[in-house]
């Protein structure tokens, strides 16, 4: 499983445009409106990398609105989930 962020800036009248086009795309599992120097932010889950290479190189830069991306792919995630099972006791 292939984890990535893309920050996004877009043009102001199109950001929930963005949004909504962006959420639409397969692996793009959340799209944020936040405060910041970044208008909203994309959480990608994909099964492999050349799916990411695909989703980003064909699928995201068609999205009218967008005016700069940042892109960061995820290395490790940690969650309450994982901590919790750490310390479940065996049945």
């Amino acid at each position: 499983m292939i984890n990535a962020i893309i920050l996004i800036n877009a043009e102001r009248t199109k950001i929930n445009s963005v949004a909504e086009q962006l959420v639409s795309l397969y692996g793009i599992a959340e799209v944020y409106s936040v405060s910041g120097r970044f208008d909203l932010v994309a959480i990608i889950q994909l099964p492999h990398a050349d799916d990411l290479a695909e989703l980003m190189t064909e699928k995201v830069i068609k999205v009218e609105g967008i005016t700069k991306t940042e892109s960061m792919v995820a290395f490790k995630t940690f969650s309450k989930a994982d901590l919790a099972g750490m310390f479940e006791l065996g049945d």
